[in-house]
Order: C-alpha cells, then sequence, then structure tokens
C-alpha cells in the first residue's frame, strides 16, 4: 500500500474519530465516554483506536491542540500594525475558523467544554499580541493596557459563544464588523448597523 493512500486512512479514521467524540460530547462529559462506545459509533476495532491514541482523553488533547494549532497560525501570520489598521480581516478569519469548525468549539466553549483550552487560547494571545499591542496603540500604562485587553478578549469569546448559540446566523465577515466596531467605538456600536 502506498504511503500516500496510508495517510489517506490514518487521516480518515481520525476524523471518524473526532465526529464521533464531538457527537458523544454533546450528550455527556468527557469522562462519561469510553473507548467502546467511540470505536461502536464510529464502526472500528478498539485496536485501530490505540494505534492513534492512548485513551478518549488523548482525543480529546489532540484535537483541541490541532485547533489551537489553527488558530495559532492564523494570529502568527497578523503583525499589530494589521490590528490597528484592519482588524475586520483578522476577525474574518478568526470567524471563519470559528464556522468551520463551530460543533467543537460549541463543545468546547459550553457546558460540558474545557475551561484550560480557552485559557490557552487567551495566553497564546497575549504572549503573541500584547507587546506589539502597545507599541502600536502607545500606551504608557501597561496595567491598563493588560486590563483593556483582558476585557477585549474575554468579550471577543463571548461574542463567539452568542454567534454558536444563536445559530450562526449571520457571516463571518458581519461577525467581524460588529467585533471590530465594538472594540472601536464601544457602546456607541448600538447606533448603527453593524450588519450593513
Amino acid at each position: 500500500m502506498s504511503t500516500e493512500s496510508m495517510d489517506r486512512r490514518v487521516r480518515k479514521t481520525r476524523r471518524q474519530l473526532r465526529e464521533c467524540l464531538i457527537s458523544l460530547l454533546k450528550e455527556k462529559k468527557v469522562q462519561e465516554i469510553t473507548v467502546r462506545e467511540l470505536t461502536d459509533m464510529a464502526d472500528l476495532n478498539r485496536g485501530t483506536f490505540y494505534l492513534h491514541y492512548k485513551d478518549v482523553f488523548d482525543l480529546l488533547e489532540k484535537t483541541e491542540t490541532e485547533l489551537q494549532d489553527e488558530f495559532n497560525q492564523l494570529v502568527l501570520k497578523h503583525d499589530a500594525v494589521d490590528l490597528k489598521q484592519r482588524p475586520a480581516v483578522i476577525f474574518n478569519e478568526i470567524y471563519t475558523l470559528v464556522y468551520e469548525n463551530a460543533d467543537l468549539i460549541e463543545i468546547l466553549l459550553g457546558e460540558n467544554g474545557d475551561l484550560n483550552f480557552v485559557n490557552r487560547l487567551k495566553q497564546l494571545i497575549r504572549e503573541k499580541c500584547l507587546k506589539d499591542w502597545m507599541e502600536v496603540f502607545r500606551s504608557g500604562n501597561a496595567a491598563a493596557f493588560d486590563a483593556f485587553f483582558s476585557f477585549i478578549v474575554s468579550g471577543c469569546v463571548g461574542i463567539v459563544q452568542y454567534w454558536l448559540q444563536t445559530g450562526l446566523k449571520e457571516t463571518p465577515m458581519q461577525m467581524a464588523r460588529l467585533t471590530e466596531q465594538i472594540i472601536t467605538q464601544g457602546i456607541g456600536v448600538l447606533e448603527i448597523d453593524p450588519y450593513a
């Protein structure tokens, strides 16, 4: 068997297991999911599962890491000047990632979610952006900027949760424009139609 067809089979198996895990996480906590029910749902044998993962927690962790890596690549390709000059473009990419992974992200941010995942994303943004953004926005007060930054990041997580809970009715670009307007105009955004 060629390496390419083997790689395709591995990707297909991992995708099946990920999809089944997401489906089960909609009903129960990760601690309540067994390898047997996961493999039964995926129509795979347990040996196949153990070729790829140690246990259900390992599958979840690797799934989260893949998503986090995608997010990291997205954030790292933009510098602070991009955020100042065209934040909607960056946020559109983030919302597109959310849209493409909505089932998983809704679970990670939901009742059976993983607070550590959210905290890791916040820390990633902080490490990448805080110093650069302070230079671009020329804030002399590091503590005030740090508080503002925390407020904005938590608010963005809240907007993503709202968007997921309301059924992703808006496009990623509409959500990106709304986020940009909330960050740059604050409460004044209520006076304009961000979706126009």
